[in-house]
């Protein structure tokens, strides 16, 4: 398939996961030409269809900034394959927990199979939640199939709630549409709010922005929201877990020409 073909393709192919994503986009990015330009702007398409993939955005400012970019597209793909954020995660809850996960966190749900001891509340986020549910009492855990309308039973007298980011800035963080209930029940109980930031995804502000600009403006109707990182205790990413005051992260540098409008 040629390159541009392969990409349109990509682009096409709907909810993918973001390793997906990147793995396919740099794949076809080594098949293009040496020309900058065309690069940058097969970027700025594929941004322009997903705009919230955090890792897409890291992968895209990597290769704009490289003298090797096709090489710098493969590494990027590599580390996100041994992204460890989802066992870090997993290692990091306490005995016996009882931990929400909430729709279907690809990056945080990574990693609980191995912790048998945890009980795992998914709340039914836009109808992802069961399928979850189901692959991982496959896996051998104890898992709760929670309806959405009972989001806050669950959130509040749970021990941990872990959530996802698709994308994260120095203030706040993207993620799934529900994830704001979910952590300020959390947060006025007392619960421990956990952030998956998986490697890629923390961004810096001027990227950030242009990826929240595009959740829409009336929320209710959006599958995502954006959340202040005030309402999390920790934040998980590739290195452990630290406390959510004072974070900080860049995965990519700034490459402004991303920003211009995609052709």
């Amino acid at each position: 398939m040629h390159p541009i073909e392969h990409l349109r393709y990509v682009a096409r192919a709907g909810d993918l996961s973001q390793e997906i994503l990147v793995r396919e986009t740099a794949s076809a990015l080594g098949a293009l030409s040496s020309d900058p330009l065309e690069l940058v702007t097969v970027c700025r398409r594929i941004l322009d269809k997903y705009p919230i993939a955090g890792a897409l955005w890291s992968m895209a400012a990597r290769v704009c900034a490289s003298a090797q970019p096709y090489r710098a597209a493969r590494e990027f793909a590599s580390e996100l394959r041994a992204d460890a954020t989802g066992d870090h995660a997993a290692d990091a809850l306490p005995a016996d927990a009882a931990v929400c996960l909430l729709g279907w966190p690809d990056v945080a749900a990574d990693g609980l199979g191995r912790r048998s001891d945890v009980t795992v509340r998914v709340i039914d986020a836009y109808g992802e939640g069961a399928g979850l549910a189901r692959q991982l009492a496959g896996r051998g855990c104890d898992v709760t199939d929670v309806p959405l309308a009972g989001m806050a039973a669950a959130c509040s007298t749970a021990d941990v709630i872990l959530v996802e980011a698709a994308a994260a800035g120095p203030h706040s963080v993207i993620a799934a549409s529900g994830t704001h209930a979910a952590a300020a029940v959390g947060y006025v109980s007392g619960v421990q709010v956990w952030c998956a930031i998986g490697m890629g995804r923390a961004l810096p502000q001027q990227f950030f922005e242009a990826a929240a600009s595009t959740v829409a403006d009336e929320p209710w109707e959006c599958d995502e929201e954006i959340v202040p990182l005030g309402l999390f205790s920790h934040v998980v990413g590739p290195r452990g877990i630290e406390l959510a005051a004072g974070w900080q992260r860049a995965d990519c540098p700034l490459a402004a020409e991303l920003l211009r409008p995609a052709i």
